[in-house]
């Protein structure tokens, strides 16, 4: 007879915050499949997501017979139609800001900044969600706050992907209005700035629109690869003149929330 697999019986006692081991394990089997991962060779599948080659075979038993993995003809398997009717209620329930206050989450938790989901209206940015740290921030933009976009990173990063013409016409006729004598004057001005947001695919500003704040906002897409959106995250500039991987740190985790919230709301990339 042959032995019962344990890792397919653990009830997780004993594990630190009760975790099921065969919960995990077949999480990061579903997530390999959807990330294109091929399942035509078991042993290979095993070392990849470090279970053994056994486990995997009755994973895949298991998670077919679930409707959440379904079997190619050809070899391999695909996502399931069960585990996409589940995607697809949980998608249709929700909307972009439901799914930007758990990016937005993540974001401060990593940074411990203020992060933003900000939207363009016009020549102006708007302010729809705020996720702040404990310790708080000393800034004027709140929800609900309106202003300039290009005096700002989330209204410059959104900028960026439209037309000079739209632009004009949004902002209307210079000179560009100004925060506290700070900001983008002119057409010559913003364009050379819009361009270098562009190629970086994020934007900053070091006390631009509030004096000793500094802050970083990146694009989020919708369905069609427009640019709808942006996340963005602020902070005394004191810290990151404190901490010299703290701008590196800002640049990565605000551009990987703002793709994260990109493919939530349908966006894929080309």
């Amino acid at each position: 007879m042959t032995q019962a697999d344990p890792a397919l019986h653990d009830d997780g006692l004993g594990k630190p915050g009760g975790l099921v081991s065969p919960v995990g394990r077949a999480f990061r089997l579903l997530r390999f499949v959807a990330e294109g991962g091929s399942t035509a060779n078991l042993s290979e599948v095993g070392r990849l997501i470090d279970v053994n080659r056994v486990t995997v075979m009755r994973l895949l038993a298991t998670l077919e017979q679930e409707g959440l993995l379904a079997p190619l003809p050809q070899g391999g398997h695909r996502i399931g139609l069960d585990f996409l009717k589940l995607a697809a209620s949980v998608v249709a329930s929700d909307d972009l800001l439901g799914f930007a206050r758990g990016v937005l989450a993540q974001v401060r938790t990593k940074l411990q900044l203020s992060a933003y989901l900000a939207v363009l209206d016009g020549g102006d940015v708007v302010y729809l969600l705020r996720d702040m740290p404990e310790a708080g921030l000393v800034s004027n933009v709140k929800v609900g706050s309106r202003v300039p976009a290009h005096l700002t990173t989330p209204g410059r990063i959104i900028l960026a992907h439209h037309t000079t013409a739209d632009i004009r016409s949004w902002l209307g006729p210079e000179p560009l209005p100004a925060a506290a004598g700070r900001g983008l004057g002119t057409y010559a001005e913003l364009e050379h700035s819009l361009k270098s947001d562009l190629e970086h695919g994020h934007a900053w500003s070091h006390s631009g629109f509030e004096a000793g704040i500094d802050a970083c906002a990146a694009p989020v897409f919708d369905a069609t690869g427009r640019a709808v959106a942006a996340i963005s995250v602020a902070g005394p500039d004191i810290l990151f003149e404190r901490d010299a991987s703290l701008r590196a740190r800002t640049e990565a985790a605000v551009k990987t929330a703002a793709l994260d919230l990109s493919r939530l709301t349908g966006y894929r990339q080309s």
